[in-house]
């Protein structure tokens, strides 16, 4: 999968590339957040008309094309986090924590219900 992340590395090079080009005016949170949804919006358009046994050879097919949507909402999301001054590594670990108050293991494995079906 990923080898281990540098977030440190990455975010400085995003706004590297930001601030070369003056675009830091541009990204306000809400800008960003929009601009995110329609990244994720464009990740979910490569599979929106394919079947469940599509996906794997849709995968395939479309490997270059899902690799860059990931990476701009991965980008934007970076961004996000830089400009909320949120730590994404503390964020996701306290997170995992909360769902897992909110999903044990008795109760939600193979189940897709909700926490509060449960």
């Amino acid at each position: 999968m990923n080898k281990n992340l540098d977030l440190s590395k990455i975010t400085s090079e995003i706004n590297s590339f930001r601030d070369d080009r003056d675009w830091k005016k541009f990204h306000t949170i809400k800008n960003l957040s929009m601009a995110l949804s329609v990244e994720a919006s464009e990740l979910m358009e490569i599979f929106q008309w394919a079947s469940y046994d599509d996906l794997s050879n849709l995968v395939a097919e479309k490997e270059l094309a899902i690799s860059e949507e990931i990476a701009d909402i991965f980008i934007y999301l970076l961004l996000i986090a830089n400009e909320a001054n949120i730590d994404i590594e503390t964020a996701v670990f306290n997170k995992m924590a909360k769902n897992a108050k909110k999903y044990p293991i008795d109760k939600s494995k193979s189940c897709s219900k909700k926490y509060s079906e449960l």
